[in-house]
């Protein structure tokens, strides 16, 4: 019985140390990928704040509702982009996006919004699917290393669902990355511009664009309104490839935390599996020479009560 059980254990531990190899390079893996997006976070970061304030200027000369608030019509428009990832094994990095995105989504709608659900990567797709809401597009294949070319195809889209209609509003959930010790999640307005640069709200950056007003006299050509068409999709495809960039760093720290809280709950997990196996082998061990020494004494025994029971034999020698 023993013997089995230490069988059991051991096939236990073998399993446990094959999938601590996998954690432990998964670990690795995220790890070495963190400060490559990382890099890219800042070389995104003033481009996409430049367009910002180029574009709230240039709104600033027309009359768009791109700087207004989106009216109270019957039929107001919103667009909920909800960024996730591909792939789990990262925490709770895809379950706590999804649900603020279900929440949110939930009250856009109790406020009246005709909202139009757009979800990156995999995980959010499924999500949604699995829950029967309607989703307008979905993207996947983006979240490991995002492109600039993959955020140009979500800009492209959008820019058709709009057509020309600047009277909506415009926002992505997603995580913000700080640093590979911080991330937060949060839901960035994009459109329309006063609530995009609202001093309360929520930016996938460290620094929040400069207002349109700043007192300065700009010369435009060719006319705002054209500029402001070449503009916006320009605007869309810098703020989603930060938002993308954003979400790949923060799924790459939490596949990192994850894995390295997977691979240190397997040593712990080996170091008592092995401590049971060898006081099961202990035991063993124990019980086999108690039962050694039990039968030499059961023989010895039964050596003695034999020779009690049998008479003195006399040698006879013959006479010489």
């Amino acid at each position: 019985m023993a013997g089995g059980q230490e069988r059991v254990l051991r096939r236990r531990i073998r399993s446990i140390e094959s999938t601590k190899k996998i954690t432990r390079a998964f670990e690795l893996i995220a790890q070495s990928q963190i400060a490559r997006a990382q890099a890219r976070i800042a070389g995104t970061r003033e481009y996409s704040e430049g367009l910002q304030q180029s574009l709230a200027i240039c709104a600033s000369q027309t009359s768009s509702a791109l700087l207004g608030s989106v009216s109270m019509s019957a039929e107001r428009q919103a667009i909920l982009i909800a960024i996730a990832g591909d792939r789990g094994l990262c925490g709770g990095y895809n379950t706590l996006c999804l649900r603020s995105a279900e929440k949110r989504l939930a009250q856009l709608q109790q406020e009246g919004f005709n909202v139009k659900l757009i979800t990156v990567g995999k995980k959010a797709e499924n999500y949604f699917k699995y829950r029967h809401i309607d989703i307008e597009a979905a993207f996947s294949k983006m979240s490991n290393r995002p492109t600039f070319e993959d955020a140009r195809t979500i800009s492209h889209f959008l820019v058709g669902l709009i057509n020309g209609n600047l009277d909506v509003a415009m926002e992505i959930i997603g995580w913000r990355f700080y640093s590979v010790a911080s991330q937060k999640l949060a839901s960035a307005k994009l459109l329309p511009l006063k609530d995009a640069r609202a001093q309360d709200g929520e930016y996938f950056g460290e620094n929040k664009p400069a207002h349109a007003g700043n007192g300065a006299s700009y010369f435009f050509e060719p006319e705002p309104e054209s500029l402001l068409q070449i503009l916006l999709p320009i605007y869309l495809e810098a703020d989603i490839f930060r938002a993308l960039l954003e979400a790949s760093a923060s799924e790459h720290t939490a596949r990192q935390r994850a894995m390295a809280a997977a691979t240190q709950n397997a040593e712990d997990l080996i170091t008592v599996l092995r401590r049971k196996m060898n006081r099961v082998r202990q035991e063993a061990i124990t019980t086999e020479i108690m039962e050694i020494v039990g039968g030499a004494e059961a023989l010895r025994s039964l050596g003695t009560a034999e020779d009690r029971g049998q008479p003195d034999l006399e040698i006879i020698r013959p006479r010489g």
